[in-house]
């Protein structure tokens, strides 16, 4: 994971008002699987910034891994 990767919350964190599923952009890297997420709405506004460690993340895709994109 690295710096403007988009990620998903792979555990619920109701103390944070965060849930399993939630989308975000990683905005910092303080320090090796530590990141600064921001939870952003469909419009763009953040309702969300939070330290997280690697483990309690995915990292999403838009295209194929490992093979030749359809046309």
């Amino acid at each position: 994971m690295k710096l403007l990767n988009v990620v998903a919350l792979l555990e619920d964190l109701p103390e944070l008002g965060l849930y399993r599923g939630q989308v975000g952009t990683i905005v910092e890297e303080y320090e090796p699987d530590v990141f600064e997420v921001e939870f952003s709405d469909s419009t763009g506004r953040a309702y969300a910034i939070e330290t997280l460690n690697a483990n309690q993340l995915m990292l999403l895709y838009y295209q194929a891994i490992g093979e030749k994109a359809l046309v």
